[in-house]
């Protein structure tokens, strides 16, 4: 902490110099329908931050921003299989070193955690372990003996991390949430529930607060809530104020009003970038601090979907979350202050004293321009970097729960049963192909019709569930399949991904399957891409590749936002971060952002791109000083930079 910073939050009393002798407590009082701080009336204005969706590096700075905003309280969602990749395989350290982060709250915030199980927050399949799938038929969120199990064993190694941390206990934790949104789930299991709450009483205490969190429709709050749970609802900016208190009382007659509401909206490929009035904001949350209510924004800062982690929803079709969680929130994507932010603090002001001192300003961006780069291998060439164990046979495809592939891609490989010379049809059963494939005959993208192939559960238009293919007997056919997000709200979060079913020529099923887990992002952080001599492929080839480059900084590592002209879709890494997908031609985002922190100052920055859909002529990178978010470059809707 900064010398001005520290002498800010002494002289503010919110730093002790030494133990206090008091008993520290916090519990709701039911005559006076208040939450009780120390025995004393008290009321939370807070916003929400995910230190999953943010470096390690900017969460000091995230956290002073909201506090000098005027924020008593922060709200945390803890992401299950951000922290248990594999089944008793726990990951505590750098970025998700949650300890770190909630220590950090000595910068004078609370914390209302929200860790799950289930936490939906767009996230890849609401923060649940996609290793669970590896029972097919489990039933999640649910009194299913082999769910509880696994839920068991990871609250008995979260929950004693977060104990300390309780208010009653010396830290900054004021009350936990059970689950989330559980009524909006089909399965309406109140056992799953008490089970829940037997859990958290036995590994957190009985003084913590425990509460649950649902929209304020009346079946879902049946559904939702328990007793021992306190009820709370989530509206946002345009709902009746009056309307949604009224719907908690219904199931919790007495205590606080709390009000979790958006300050913005989540965005989807290919649709317009989300966005809320700073002006409706302003005047919900002046409308709630009126009535004396507790209040939640959600999100105060978004931040980012870097790697794999983006979820879904689905909604008449899938769709799937942009790489940005920018959300249009008071705190941009890069974490600098907007005049959202400012219209918050002016509506707080008016109703309790803000810090003293000034906001700390947006952090500095560098346009480092254009870097060339250069294939280094199609896909297909180089199976033997990406799946060093060698492929999986089987007579028909498996799906990635079935070959323990969590994230990324996998490549299903056949040969043709018989000459093809007329054209068959190869097709699929609907909702077989999850989420996206790239169907390639003798190791080229094919490019008739609908390429790449668009089948069930796509972003692609419904209804595709065919395409015309020729070949000679023998001939290789992959197809590459890309999982781009497992759903995170909603009755199927038992999403599987791949080849959900088998494909067929001319209704004729395929078989003899030879299946590759890729392994990408270990190949590019064990520098292989970087360090071995790339492999030219035959014949200028379309399909999936690599591409390579490097740049050097001048003398300063400052975040940056990088800028994807001509190119179709793909993954990007720098020095071996992965800082998500990009998509611009499905738009709307169509920049990267690039945290500082993953630079090198002094030698070069190593970039890794895998494009699937083709790069350009000329494949180059722009980085900027600034996000571009609204353009869907193949959609009739407005753009803007």
């Amino acid at each position: 902490m900064g010398v001005p910073a520290l002498v800010m939050l002494l002289a503010a009393g919110l730093l002790h110099t030494q133990a206090s002798p008091r008993v520290r407590s916090f519990r709701l009082d039911y005559e006076k329908d208040c939450f009780l701080k120390d025995g004393v009336p008290f009321r939370y204005i807070s916003g929400s931050i995910h230190y999953a969706r943010v470096p390690r590096t900017a969460w000091r700075d995230r956290l002073l921003k909201m506090y000098m905003s005027g924020l008593s309280a922060i709200q945390v969602y803890i992401p299950w299989n951000y922290h248990e990749p594999l089944p008793g395989c726990y990951d505590f350290s750098g970025d998700r070193d949650v300890e770190a982060f909630l220590d950090l709250t000595e910068l004078g915030l609370l914390v209302i955690l929200r860790p799950g199980p289930y936490i939906c927050a767009e996230w890849e399949m609401g923060g649940l372990p996609a290793w669970l799938l590896w029972k097919p038929d489990i039933v999640l969120r649910s009194s299913d003996p082999a769910y509880l199990a696994a839920v068991d064993s990871w609250l008995h190694v979260l929950l004693p991390k977060i104990k300390p941390r309780l208010y009653q206990h010396g830290g900054n934790i004021i009350s936990v949430q059970v689950e989330n949104e559980y009524g909006s789930y089909y399965a309406c299991d109140y056992g799953y529930l008490r089970h829940l709450l037997v859990s958290f009483r036995a590994l957190l205490g009985s003084e913590v607060l425990l509460f649950t969190t649902d929209s304020t429709q009346a079946e879902e709050l049946r559904c939702g809530t328990l007793q021992g749970l306190y009820a709370t609802v989530d509206f946002g900016p345009g709902s009746n104020v009056t309307e949604a208190f009224s719907a908690q009382r219904q199931v919790e007659p007495k205590g606080p009003s709390h009000g979790c509401g958006a300050t913005g909206w989540l965005d989807y490929w290919g649709e317009a970038h989300s966005s809320t009035s700073l002006v409706q904001v302003a005047q919900w949350l002046k409308d709630m601090l009126q009535l004396g209510a507790n209040v939640n924004m959600y999100m105060f800062h978004g931040g980012t979907n870097f790697a794999y982690w983006s979820g879904a929803d689905f909604k008449d079709q899938y769709k799937p979350v942009t790489t940005s969680y920018d959300y249009d929130a008071p705190l941009s994507e890069a974490g600098d202050p907007t005049e959202k932010l400012f219209a918050i603090r002016t509506v707080i002001s008016k109703f309790q004293p803000l810090p003293v001192g000034p906001m700390p300003p947006a952090s500095p961006k560098y346009t480092y321009g254009w870097v060339t780069l250069h294939k280094y291998a199609d896909l297909l060439d180089i199976l033997d970097v990406l799946c060093p164990s060698g492929p999986i046979q089987s007579q028909f495809p498996l799906t990635f729960e079935a070959i323990k592939q969590t994230y990324g891609f996998v490549v299903y490989r056949t040969q043709l049963p018989r000459d093809i010379l007329d054209s068959a049809m190869l097709g699929a059963p609907p909702h077989s192909v999850c989420d996206r494939g790239y169907v390639m005959l003798q190791k080229v993208r094919q490019q008739e019709h609908t390429c790449p192939w668009s089948l069930g559960w796509t972003v692609e238009p419904a209804g595709m569930r065919e395409m015309p293919y020729k070949g000679r007997a023998g001939d290789t056919r992959d197809v590459l399949l890309e999982n781009m997000g497992r759903i995170s709200f909603g009755a199927n979060t038992s999403d599987f991904k791949g080849l959900l079913g088998n494909l067929s020529l001319d209704s004729i099923p395929l078989s003899n399957w030879l299946i590759y887990p890729l392994a990408i992002d270990t190949a590019v952080q064990q520098g292989w891409l970087h360090t071995a001599q790339p492999r030219p492929s035959s014949g200028g080839r379309a399909g999936p590749a690599f591409y390579t480059g490097s740049f050097e900084t001048p003398g300063i590592a400052w975040d940056t936002f990088v800028k994807f002209p001509g190119w179709g879709k793909g993954q990007l890494w720098i020095n071996s971060f992965n800082l998500g997908r990009y998509w611009p031609h499905r738009g709307p985002q169509q920049t990267l952002f690039v945290p500082g922190s993953v630079l090198h100052v002094g030698h070069p920055n190593n970039i890794t791109v895998l494009e699937l859909e083709g790069a350009p002529s000329a494949p180059l990178l722009h980085f900027l000083n600034h996000p571009i978010f609204n353009r869907t470059l193949s959609h009739s809707t407005t753009t803007t930079e």
